[in-house]
């Protein structure tokens, strides 16, 4: 398997389950600043020029970040990514998907790509400021259903890895305060061993 990624995005996420696995893998840096996703060799990997993307080992490629993560999760059940009870997989999926639907695609990507959503550059505060608050109605969501266990389902799963990756951005990035089931799911997330070894992979630590 190959991991398309760059330092610090969502890809982070899906780098930490490969981690977490810890079966071979190669990985290759897109680097988004310099605009690489766009480049014909990288939009013949991934026409959506983005990241994460995941080469398997058949040769095709998978994108997005809940379908690499349940692919992975799926393929290698002796990790135990994915909570066996069938009420906790509903919920550990509803997680993630409103992590990368809402907290990532509504909120944090107006604060990114606040150009995407207002073409004119006086508009752009306004819009960060909307994707602030986005953020910050989604984490009071997922801090309440933090409440009382150490991660989204009860155990480490690939919702947690979804949720790590907007805690890194918001803490790290912006400099914001999580709330408190936040900030200790985060810091329990940082003292894990694979997302040590990824942060010090993307030079991050």
């Amino acid at each position: 398997m190959k991991l398309y990624y760059s330092p610090g995005a969502c890809s982070i996420g899906i780098h930490v389950l490969l981690e977490e696995i810890g079966k071979p893998y190669a990985s290759e840096f897109v680097n988004l600043r310099e605009g690489a996703q766009f480049a014909p060799n990288y939009k013949a990997i991934n026409p959506k020029s983005k990241v994460p993307a995941l080469e398997r080992n058949d040769g095709s490629i998978l994108t997005e970040f809940p379908v690499i993560a349940h692919w992975l999760a799926r393929q290698n059940p002796e990790a135990d990514l994915l909570p066996k009870d069938e009420e906790a997989l509903t919920r550990a999926l509803e997680a993630m998907e409103y992590v990368v639907g809402t907290i990532h695609g509504q909120g944090f990507a107006r604060i990114f790509r606040s150009e995407r959503f207002a073409p004119s550059p006086s508009d752009h505060e306004a819009v960060k400021a909307a994707g602030r608050q986005i953020v910050e109605a989604g984490f009071a969501v997922v801090d309440k259903a933090l409440s009382g266990k150490n991660y989204l389902s009860g155990s480490f799963s690939i919702a947690d890895a979804a949720l790590f990756y907007t805690e890194f951005w918001a803490a790290k990035r912006l400099g914001m305060t999580l709330p408190a089931n936040l900030s200790a799911h985060f810091a329990r997330l940082l003292a894990r061993p694979a997302v040590k070894r990824v942060l010090e992979q993307e030079n991050l630590a």
